[in-house]
């Protein structure tokens, strides 16, 4: 009774503590907070999107910015899909646009090539069974921060909406998200081992 309506509408203080901002289309976030999300993170950089290629059109210089961060001992990890899997064929046909799936992950990996003298940057293929939950759901995590995309039908990533999160409590939508990618990432292989 002590809060007027209004106010009580604007405080957060349920499920939705967690939510940083929201956004209707992951490219209706601003640049600047992708990068400043980067340059931030101290202790973990993982980045669990299927194809992840757009880093290395939004951020400047990213490829240095890996370089530095691996060396300044933050763990560093990129999470894509199998561009020679099923799931993403399948997903390619859905979409239905010139810059596919498969070429994305392809771009990804070009750039993450350069970066192979780089001791300690960790780079897998989600795995075959898993590939339908990580082609639907996008989580990049920045230490206590995450930026997550669900896709929806036949949209590409930069059309889906994006949350920003940020760690609040122990169990919450922060948490939940990363246990997702965790679980995805603890049945991934190294990029350049054969499937089993």
């Amino acid at each position: 009774m002590l809060w007027p309506k209004s106010v009580k509408e604007r405080l957060k203080s349920g499920g939705d503590l967690e939510i940083v901002q929201s956004y209707p289309y992951r490219s209706a976030a601003p640049s600047t907070l992708w990068g400043s999300l980067i340059e931030e993170s101290r202790k973990d950089l993982f980045l669990s999107g299927y194809t992840n290629y757009f880093f290395w059109t939004l951020v400047p210089a990213f490829s240095q910015v890996l370089r530095r961060k691996v060396k300044d001992g933050v763990r560093v990890r990129f999470l894509l899909g199998d561009p020679n899997a099923e799931v993403t064929r399948q997903r390619e046909a859905i979409e239905d646009v010139a810059l596919t799936v498969s070429t994305r992950i392809h771009m990804t990996l070009e750039e993450l090539k350069r970066l192979r003298d780089l001791e300690g940057l960790e780079v897998h293929f989600s795995a075959p069974e898993d590939a339908v939950n990580h082609v639907s759901l996008s989580v990049f995590r920045f230490d206590e921060q995450e930026l997550v995309t669900p896709h929806l039908a036949r949209q590409v990533g930069h059309d889906s909406p994006l949350m920003h999160l940020r760690q609040v409590k122990q169990g919450g939508m922060f948490d939940r998200f990363s246990e997702h990618a965790e679980e995805l990432w603890s049945r991934s292989r190294p990029v350049g081992e054969p499937a089993f």
